[in-house]
């Protein structure tokens, strides 16, 4: 596939983001690439018509970059999850699991891409909407993460789940997270999942600081329905969050639904790109 039309995606009011988005913006430029928007350097993908602007443009995109963190690229991939855009990341942050192209050999690996030694990658992203008396309050999509968690309370939480209608369990302790395998590296981890390999058609279910230690992770196929039942939230409420956004405050008896999205995303990696070896450098397992 050749990328001839290409969107760059940023946060406003960052010096070294904006650097780095000049920088690839002339380099781009000076291959004759289209980018879009035509005179603006990016679209600032925290602004909030983002939503109708990646509609506005989507069919004219070759591929879409996100400039920033890990966090960048899971806005962008969200909002072009019901398209099928491939996307690439520039990482400015910390880890950059997602965000995989480094600041400083940027060009390269872009080059690299346009030239064509490049590879793809679909991941899945999960759905999940709150029902609260036998409505739908509220609802969205994730490409790392669902977590439900406490309030503002010292006490555990309990919760009941059942996977396709089938129960799993109760569960006390600070709350769950349902991951992705893109996810499986971010808040999953430190909660003691397992690392799942990003293409692999699973979710994995992690308790956070459950009171019995026997209530381990469990992977799941990725057509699984998971559905909770808030059962106690110690009186202080609870959080439903999306890849790190509070979706919605919960309340006791709120049932959540959650499964594999219809929408999905495509990542972009160069050739020399290569996951065990990011896990090595980013995890600190090299010897």
């Amino acid at each position: 596939m050749a990328f001839r039309t290409i969107g760059l995606f940023a946060r406003q009011g960052d010096a070294r983001i904006m650097g780095t988005v000049r920088a690839l913006r002339e380099h781009l430029l000076a291959r004759d690439i289209e980018l879009l928007p035509g005179d603006a350097p990016f679209f600032d993908l925290f602004d909030d018509g983002i939503g109708d602007v990646a509609e506005s443009v989507h069919d004219r995109l070759d591929l879409g970059v996100a400039i920033g963190g890990d966090g960048t690229m899971l806005h962008l991939a969200r909002h072009f999850s019901w398209t099928r855009v491939p996307l690439i990341g520039v990482n400015l942050g910390r880890l950059g699991f997602l965000t995989d192209l480094s600041a400083e050999r940027m060009i390269e690996e872009v080059d690299e891409i346009l030239a064509g030694n490049y590879y793809s990658e679909t991941r899945i992203l999960i759905a999940a909407e709150i029902h609260r008396a036998g409505a739908r309050i509220a609802e969205g999509v994730a490409l790392n993460d669902a977590v439900i968690a406490k309030g503002e309370t010292g006490r555990m939480i309990e919760y009941s789940w059942w996977v396709d209608d089938e129960p799993v369990g109760t569960t006390r302790g600070d709350g769950v997270i349902v991951t992705t395998p893109t996810g499986s590296t971010a808040y999953a981890l430190s909660a003691g999942g397992p690392i799942l390999h990003p293409v692999l058609p699973a979710l994995s279910v992690v308790p956070i600081c459950p009171h019995t230690v026997s209530h381990r992770p469990i992977v799941l196929d990725d057509s699984s329905t998971i559905r909770f039942q808030v059962n106690d939230l110690a009186g202080a409420g609870g959080h439903l969050f999306l890849d790190g956004l509070d979706m919605a405050l919960l309340e006791d008896d709120d049932t959540i639904l959650i499964r594999k999205s219809e929408g999905q995303s495509m990542l972009v990696r160069a050739a020399s790109h290569n996951h065990f070896e990011a896990l090595r450098s980013k995890l600190g397992w090299a010897g």
